[in-house]
C-alpha cells in the first residue's frame, strides 16, 4: 500500500475513436501490468472486456485498474466516448482527483470530447491534455490548441510537441529539458532514446519553453524573475505547473501517437507531475443525515469512514459495488452504515479492480478506489461510514432518457425472468428504465439512445441468456403546463370499515427547474408529516402522468391549505392531493413536450447542400457551420422523432464518408401542427 501522496486516481475522457483505450492499453503493457498490448481492432483489449464491447470497437462500460509508474500507484478509470454511456463518465469523474483528456489531431475537439470536459469542469477536476494520432494524414498539432482554447475556454499549455508529424512524425520534443525523445520500435517504443536537437528545432522548443514561462508568469512572478536572471531550472518549470493546473489555471499538453507507440510515457510522467494526489484534492462536502448541517471531510485531518459508491456492476463473479474511499478505510468483515438508506451493510470482500478481473485486498484505505461484495442494498450515490460519525455526500443526477421501445420475451414463460433481469440492468445502469404495466402486460425499456437500447438487448440474449423481441423505437415525449391554476379536493368516503376525510388545496405553475418542486405552505404545526408526506406522494402520482399520457415536468406545486379531521389518514390525503393537482393541471392548459437533441455532422464539403436540406426536412435548427481542412462541421438542434435513420441517409448521400453524433440538449414545445395530430 503506497504512502497517500504517491496515489493518484485519474480518468481517460475523449470523445469516441480518439484513442481512449489504445492509450490505456498502452499505459498497462509500460507499467508492467500487461506483458502484451491489446488491440481495440482486433477485439483482444483488456479494458473493453464485454462482448459487444469487442464485437462493436467502443467501450459501453467504464473500466477500472491499477498499476505503478516509478514507485506511484495510479488507479485508471477509461471512461467511453459514445454519448448514449455519458452517465458512465459522470459517475467516474464523481470520484475522481484529475483527468487526461485526448483529442484526435486530426478531428481535434469533437462533440463528445466538449461535453466530458464540460463535465470535468463541473466536478473542478485539474487536467492534462493529450494529442493522440500524430501520424494521421491531416495531423494538425497547432489547430487542435486554437479548438481547445476556443471551444473549451481552456489554457493549454505545451510541455511535449511533436517532432514532424503525419508520415514523417519520428518522435516528440520535450519543452522542458529541450531534448529529443524518439521511441524505439523493437522494443514497442518501451525503450526511448535522447537525441540532440537541430539548430531549428531547438529554436522551435525554446520558443515553446518561453511561451510555457509566460503563461506560468500569470501566476507566478519567482518563474519569470528566473527566467530573466538565467537560474530557472526544469523543476521550477514543473513546481509552477503543478501549482497552476491544480488550481485550473492551465491543462499542460502532450502529444503522441498511441498506437505507433510513441509519447506513452510522457502521460504517466505528466500524471506525477502535475495531477492531484487525494491530498492535493479539496474536502469533500456532505450533510449530517438527521439535521442537515453541512460536513467536510479530508483525508489529511479526518480518519473516521467516508466512502462513496458510484458503480454498481453484476457480472460472472456476482454483484459489484465500486467504492471510492475518501477518508479512513474498509476491511473484510467490516460493517458499514448506509446513511442514505439508513442501513447496516457487512464488506464480505475486497477487491483491486483489472478491469473484469480482481485482485485480493485485505484493507483499503483513504485514496483508493477498489470493489467490494457484500452491500446488498448499496446502490450508485450512497455513502457509506460509521453509524456514530454519519455523513451523507451529494448524489449524482443523470439525464432524462429521451427514447423507448416495447420489449417481449420470445417465450412466454420467461417473462418473469425478463423482468428480474431488466430490474438488475437498470440497478447498474441509472440512465436506463423500465416500466411494466400489468393491465396491458406490456414492458416499455427506455435509453439514452438506439445504441444504448441496442447494447441492454444485447446483454440480456448473451449474459443473462433471455431471448425477446423489440419494437421500434419511440420518444421519450414529456408534457408541462403554460399557466397557474388552483384547485380543492375534499375526499370523504368510507372503505375498509372506518371513514376516510382529507381536504387539499393545490397551485400549480410553470417552472424553469426540470422536475417537479413542492412547497408546503401550510404552517399548522399540529398536521402531522406522515399526512404531509402521504400530499406529496399524491403530488408525484398525478404528475407522473399528463393528459396525453407522458410525465408532467416543468412544474411547481405548492399546498396552499389542508383540512383534517379524527378520521383523516394517509390514503384519503394522498387521493385527495392526487385529484386535486390533476384538475389543476387541466385548468393551466397541458403542452406535449419533445428532447431536443444537439447534432453535429462532419462532411466532405461537396455534400453539404444536399445534408442541409435533409435537415431541413427534418425540423432541423443550424446554429453553426464550421470548415475544418477538407470537411464542414455542420452543429444544429433537432427534434429526435425526425432522426430516427438518419444515418442511414448521410451515409447514402455522403457516400459512406459522412459522420455525425447527437447529444440530448433540452426539451421543448412541440409545434402546434405537430401536436393537433395527436
Amino acid at each position: 500500500m503506497p504512502q497517500i501522496d504517491y496515489i493518484r486516481n485519474i480518468g481517460i475522457i475523449a470523445h469516441i475513436d480518439a484513442g481512449k483505450t489504445t492509450t490505456t492499453e498502452r499505459i498497462l503493457f509500460y507499467t508492467g501490468k500487461e506483458h502484451k498490448m491489446g488491440e481495440v481492432h482486433e477485439g483482444n483489449t483488456v479494458m473493453d472486456s464485454l462482448q459487444d464491447e469487442r464485437e462493436r470497437g467502443i467501450t459501453i462500460n467504464s473500466a477500472a485498474t491499477t498499476c505503478e509508474w516509478k514507485n506511484y500507484s495510479i488507479n485508471i478509470i477509461d471512461t467511453p466516448g459514445h454519448v448514449d454511456f455519458t452517465a458512465e463518465v459522470e459517475r467516474s469523474l464523481r470520484v475522481l482527483d484529475g483527468a487526461v483528456g485526448i483529442f484526435c489531431a486530426v478531428g481535434g475537439v469533437e462533440p463528445q470530447s466538449e461535453t466530458v470536459w464540460r463535465q470535468a469542469d463541473r466536478y473542478q477536476i485539474p487536467r492534462i491534455a493529450y494529442v493522440n494520432k500524430m501520424d494521421r494524414v491531416g495531423a494538425d498539432f497547432e489547430g487542435v490548441i486554437k479548438e481547445i482554447r476556443k471551444n473549451l475556454k481552456a489554457n493549454p499549455v505545451p510541455i511535449v510537441i511533436p517532432w514532424g508529424s503525419e508520415n514523417d512524425f519520428r518522435g516528440v520534443i520535450d519543452v522542458l529539458s529541450l531534448k529529443g525523445l524518439v521511441f524505439d520500435e523493437q522494443s514497442q517504443g518501451r525503450d526511448i532514446i535522447e537525441e540532440e536537437l537541430s539548430e531549428d528545432l531547438m529554436k522551435k522548443a525554446k520558443h515553446y519553453q518561453e511561451e510555457v514561462v509566460n503563461s506560468l508568469a500569470d501566476f507566478d512572478d519567482e518563474v519569470i524573475e528566473k527566467f530573466y536572471s538565467g537560474t530557472l531550472e526544469v523543476e521550477d518549470l514543473k513546481r509552477s505547473l503543478r501549482q497552476a493546473t491544480l488550481n485550473l489555471q492551465v491543462v499542460p499538453l502532450l502529444c503522441g501517437s498511441s498506437f505507433k507507440n510513441k509519447g506513452v510515457q510522457k502521460i504517466l510522467d505528466a500524471v506525477l507531475d502535475y495531477l492531484p494526489s487525494p491530498l492535493d484534492a479539496p474536502k469533500v462536502d456532505g450533510t449530517h443525515p438527521h439535521n442537515n448541517s453541512v460536513i467536510s471531510r479530508h483525508p489529511e485531518t479526518d480518519t473516521s469512514l467516508c466512502a462513496y459508491s458510484f458503480k454498481t456492476a453484476s457480472d460472472k463473479h456476482g454483484d459489484l459495488t465500486y467504492v471510492r474511499i475518501y477518508t479512513g478505510e474498509l476491511k473484510e468483515g467490516m460493517q458499514v452504515y448506509n446513511s442514505n438508506l439508513n442501513k447496516m451493510e457487512r464488506v464480505n470482500r475486497l477487491w483491486y479492480m483489472h478491469a473484469d478481473s480482481r485482485e485480493k485486498c485485505e484493507i483499503a484505505r483513504a485514496g483508493e478506489i477498489v470493489g467490494v461484495i457484500g452491500l446488498r442494498h448499496t446502490v450508485t450515490g450512497n455513502t457509506l461510514c460509521t453509524k456514530k460519525d454519519p455523513i451523507v455526500l451529494e448524489k449524482m443526477d443523470f439525464p432524462e432518457s429521451v427514447i423507448s421501445k416495447a420489449i417481449e420475451p420470445k417465450v412466454t414463460a420467461d417473462k418473469d425472468k425478463l423482468i428480474s433481469k431488466l430490474t438488475l440492468l437498470s440497478k447498474d445502469d441509472p440512465t436506463f428504465k423500465y416500466l411494466y404495466d400489468e393491465d396491458s402486460g406490456q414492458i416499455l425499456i427506455s435509453g439514452m439512445g438506439e445504441l444504448h437500447l441496442d447494447v441492454i438487448c444485447s446483454r440480456l440474449e448473451k449474459d443473462h441468456k433471455v431471448a425477446a423481441n423489440v419494437g421500434k423505437p419511440r420518444v421519450s415525449y414529456r408534457e408541462t403546463i403554460l399557466s397557474q391554476a388552483e384547485d380543492r379536493e375534499v375526499f370523504d368516503k368510507q372503505f375498509g370499515g372506518r371513514n376516510h376525510y382529507a381536504s387539499v388545496m393545490v397551485k400549480v405553475e410553470p417552472c424553469n427547474k426540470k422536475n417537479l418542486t413542492i412547497e408546503n405552505r401550510v404552517k399548522d404545526r399540529n398536521f402531522q408529516a406522515i399526512f404531509l408526506a402521504a400530499i406529496k406522494e399524491g403530488i408525484e402520482g398525478a404528475l407522473s402522468c399528463g393528459d396525453l399520457g407522458y410525465p408532467v415536468i416543468n412544474v411547481k406545486v405548492t399546498i396552499l391549505h389542508v383540512e383534517y379531521t379524527v378520521d383523516s389518514s394517509e390514503a384519503a390525503f394522498n387521493a385527495a392531493a392526487s385529484f386535486a393537482t390533476k384538475r389543476a393541471l387541466e385548468k393551466a392548459s397541458y403542452v406535449l413536450l419533445e428532447p431536443i437533441m444537439s447534432l453535429h455532422v462532419r462532411t466532405p464539403i461537396s455534400y453539404v447542400g444536399d445534408i442541409i436540406a435533409t435537415l431541413g426536412s427534418k425540423r432541423a435548427e443550424i446554429s453553426e457551420m464550421d470548415v475544418v481542412g477538407e470537411t464542414q462541421v455542420i452543429t444544429a438542434k433537432a427534434p429526435i422523432a425526425e432522426m430516427f435513420g438518419f444515418s442511414d441517409s448521410l451515409r447514402s448521400l455522403t457516400q459512406g464518408r459522412g459522420s455525425y453524433s447527437m447529444q440530448p440538449l433540452k426539451y421543448s414545445a412541440v409545434p402546434k401542427d405537430v401536436q393537433d395530430k395527436w
